[in-house]
């Protein structure tokens, strides 16, 4: 009986007939809410379907937050949920030989991008940290994560998302220290003015003491010269591919920003 069930959630999923594939991996007009009156789906199926798609982002970072977004429901899926798994499915269909681009003449340089969205999980609204480092201008490492900590404010999901990609960062400077580069002071871009204030200022203001201490050693590395914050615009922030879901446009320009090209 449950082989049966199955077997007609796959026909459901990979139907005989041509689908249309999707310019996006998110659908806007849909947002994932938990969706309690809608009818359930085979969590086997569901599970299988999101191990397939979270071993493929380890080369397509385009598709890792919507697949991170959908992996929050594998507890007890819903129908609404499954399409949200087939319209990724479908955006991979259309873009099948999308992929990073590593160009040999890209100057040796250690460089991140860090970004949130503030608030942005629907379940318990608790902010998306998003962050990628590259190499010149090769994308070496991306991060998309759900906050354990609900920020209440934009500034304090910032400052704990570039906490976070710092400590990417020093893991990558110690990693390649190995093979003789030196990448220290390397340059992390972030569009909000307030979490660089509070990164460059070693005084503890009462309007930070809520913010948990383990963040707070991006201080110590920015006084020690391992990193240093600079201020992006919001529009050239390509972290911001890795926080929230957008339209085909802004979506394509982020793609390619990062490095991924379809030859």
């Amino acid at each position: 009986m449950k082989e049966n069930a199955v077997s007609r959630e796959k026909g459901k999923l990979f139907p005989k007939e041509p689908t249309k594939s999707a310019s996006t991996p998110t659908d806007l007009e849909r947002p994932l809410v938990k969706d309690s009156d809608a009818d359930d789906v085979d969590e086997h199926l569901y599970r299988s379907m999101i191990g397939s798609l979270m071993y493929l982002t380890a080369s397509r970072p385009d598709i890792m937050f919507a697949v991170c977004a959908c992996a929050r429901f594998q507890v007890s899926p819903k129908t609404s949920h499954l399409l949200a798994v087939k319209r990724i499915f479908r955006y991979l269909k259309g873009k099948p030989s999308l992929g990073l681009w590593y160009s040999k003449d890209s100057p040796l340089e250690l460089v991140a991008y860090t970004d949130s969205d503030y608030a942005g999980a629907t379940l318990d609204r608790k902010s998306t940290t998003g962050g990628c480092q590259f190499l010149g201008n090769r994308l070496i490492s991306w991060q998309c994560k759900k906050q354990t900590v609900v920020a209440t404010s934009t500034t304090e999901a910032e400052y704990v998302a570039a906490a976070n990609c710092c400590g990417q960062v020093l893991w990558i400077q110690n990693q390649l220290l190995d093979y003789g580069y030196n990448f220290m002071s390397t340059i992390i871009y972030i569009d909000n003015t307030s979490t660089i204030c509070i990164i460059e200022n070693p005084v503890q203001h009462s309007k930070t003491k809520h913010i948990e201490i383990r963040h707070h050693f991006i201080r110590d590395c920015n006084t020690k010269k391992l990193i240093q914050m600079a201020k992006i615009d919001t529009q050239l922030n390509v972290a911001d591919l890795l926080t929230k879901g957008f339209d085909a446009g802004r979506f394509q320009y982020l793609v390619s920003s990062i490095g991924m090209l379809n030859p």
